[in-house]
This record gives C-alpha cells, sequence and structure tokens, in this order.
C-alpha cells in the first residue's frame, strides 16, 4: 500500500537540494516562494545560535509569503541533519526542529531513528538520504516516511547507482516516498524520473550558481565554464566519495591524478569552517553541463516547469503516435 498523495502543494514536484556550505535560508525561501521543497544542512549554521537565527527566519518569512497570497503554492521546508555518530551537536539540532517543526526532515551520513519519534509527534515527515541499495533496507526499516536516493551523478557525497535503478530496485520493497537525485539539472529530467517511478527529485548542482545561494561567485563562474569532464569523484576529502570540480582541486594544491588517501569521517557540526580543506574546494554533479548563467532561483524554477510541461506533452504525443502506428500495422 502506498503512502496516500503528498500533502503539499507544488508547482513542480523538486527540492531543491541541501547542499552543505551552499543552502541557507535565502536559498530555502526562494524556493519555497516558487513552489518547490527548499531545503538546508543545519550544519551549514555554525554556532549552533545561527541555526536558530535561520530557522525562525524561514518560518516567519514562508508564513508572510502564504498570508500575502493564499492562492500561490508556498512549497514546504525541510531541514537536513547529519545523525552520524560523529555529530556532537546532534541533540541541539533536534531541539530547534522541536522548536520550529520543519514540515520535512531529511537525514544523512548515518540512521534516520534518531528524529523519526520527535518529527513523527508533530505530524512532520522523516526522509533518509541513502546511496546504496543496504543503507535504502536499513533506512526502510527504520521507519522512513521517504527514501532519498542519491544516485550516481550526484554532487557533492554522491552514489553509485543509476537513478533507474536505483528507483526500480527500491520500489520493489518500499511503499513510501522515493526521491532521486543524481545528474537531473532540468525539467526533462525531472520528468524522466517522474515516469521512471520517483515521486520527487532532488537537484542540487542547477541551484549552486543562483543568486540566492551561498556559493563565492568564483564558485558560480566555474560552474557556468564547466562540463561533466571536469569532475572527479574521490574520498580524499571527506571520507566519503563526492564529486568535486578538477579546477577547484588545482587551485586548492591537488592532483586530481593523485589524491591523497582519504581522512577518517567526522561530521561534527561543533567545528568551525576555518582551516578546513573541504571548506575551500568546490562540488558539483553531472548535471553541471546545462547550467549556462547565474540566475536567480525564480527564473531557474519557471524554466524547470516549462520544460517539464513539454517533456509531458512530448511524452503524450509520443505515445499517441506510438499507439496510431500500432493500431495501422
Amino acid at each position: 500500500m502506498r503512502h496516500p498523495t503528498f500533502p503539499y502543494s507544488l508547482s513542480l514536484p523538486v527540492f531543491a537540494a541541501p547542499m552543505f556550505l551552499i543552502s541557507g535560508p535565502e536559498l530555502v525561501v526562494e524556493a519555497c516562494k516558487a513552489g518547490i521543497i527548499g531545503a538546508f544542512p543545519t550544519s551549514n549554521a555554525r554556532p549552533i545560535e545561527m541555526l536558530d537565527q535561520w530557522m525562525r527566519r524561514i518560518t516567519e518569512d514562508l508564513a508572510a509569503a502564504r498570508a500575502a497570497d493564499p492562492d500561490k503554492p508556498v512549497g514546504p521546508w525541510a531541514a537536513n541533519v547529519i545523525t552520524h555518530s560523529s555529530n556532537q551537536r546532534l541533540p541541539e539540532d533536534l531541539a530547534l526542529i522541536a522548536k520550529y517543526k520543519p514540515p520535512i526532515v531529511i537525514t544523512a551520513l548515518g540512521s534516520p531513528k534518531p528524529v523519526l519519534d520527535l518529527v513523527h509527534a508533530y505530524g512532520g515527515l522523516v526522509f533518509a538520504d541513502v546511496v546504496s541499495l543496504k543503507l535504502a533496507r536499513k533506512a526502510a526499516l527504520a521507519g522512513a516516511d521517504g527514501l532519498a536516493c542519491v544516485s550516481a551523478g550526484a554532487g557533492g557525497h554522491t552514489g553509485g547507482l543509476s537513478p533507474f535503478a536505483f528507483v526500480a530496485a527500491v520500489r520493489k520493497f518500499f511503499d513510501g516516498y522515493v526521491i532521486v537525485g543524481g545528474g537531473i539539472a532540468d525539467g526533462w529530467g525531472v520528468a524522466g524520473a517522474i515516469g521512471a517511478g520517483a515521486d520527487l527529485v532532488y537537484m542540487g548542482t542547477r541551484f549552486i550558481p543562483t543568486s540566492e545561494s551561498m556559493a563565492a561567485q568564483e564558485y558560480k563562474q566555474m560552474l557556468v565554464d564547466c562540463d561533466a569532464d571536469d569532475l572527479l569523484v574521490s574520498a580524499a576529502i571527506t571520507g566519503t566519495p563526492a564529486s568535486w570540480l578538477r579546477p577547484s582541486l588545482v587551485a586548492n594544491g591537488l592532483d586530481p591524478d593523485d589524491m591523497p588517501p582519504p581522512p577518517a569521517r567526522n561530521y561534527d557540526s561543533t567545528r568551525s569552517f576555518a582551516g578546513k580543506r573541504w571548506s575551500q574546494v568546490w562540488a558539483a554533479g553531472q548535471g553541471v553541463g546545462s547550467i549556462a548563467a547565474m540566475e536567480p532561483v525564480s527564473l531557474v524554477v519557471e524554466r524547470l516547469i516549462n520544460e517539464y510541461h513539454s517533456a509531458v506533452d512530448r511524452f503524450e504525443q509520443f505515445a499517441a503516435d506510438f499507439t496510431q502506428s500500432t493500431e495501422n500495422r
């Protein structure tokens, strides 16, 4: 038995995916106001007092947007929290989640169990980031409402499975919401993912060069200038395989063809960003070649919606033509 229809009205079934060092309150709010789901990692806000400020701003700004135009869809926001054992700030993050009640909480780099009772108590949904079928099965058994299947082609921490293969395999044992991400950077790809069985789509790289993201201007320009041939997947930066921009690695004194061994994994949100190698190198997914300019979120989403509807129209016409040609044989 499948979950009921997604309980929020959206202009497009898309998350502006939570991106480390990129997603902040401006990006979240503008994504939601454009009718998609805005998400951010709680670990982006350091120290914990900043996280309180961010969550307050997001809730107040979205409440004001809904009040200003009740007929316009304003998407829900999502907080992405690291549940890995190394994250010593997790209890404090959970206290703020209980206070501000994000409609969706996404767990990463660990089990969804630490957040389930808390989020379900106020009626929220818990989605779990997973990069393999093994982790997907564990998250499903733990009681996650949805699985965010991070597939090959995703930027930052990435998976190894094809998005199509991942969705098909997960559908065999999971009846909750399925989100898929990995190399999807336009509305045509969104339509393809939905046609393949996903309920929602993670889209990260496409939103990095937006006006509202926290990325440096040089980072945004690098995305405009690069394509998929400029990417390297390596665990050498954070200890977990991630997709990096080669020019960024070179700019930080690293040889993309001779990367150092992976460090021990440590995802403690109490640590400062200062002096950390992972704060200076830049990630991207395989959809990077679709980026032609730096634009505001509203314009990106408008284009995605037009592409999505063009894809749906094309599929309907293709199906009609195919049926007719079959009948005429």
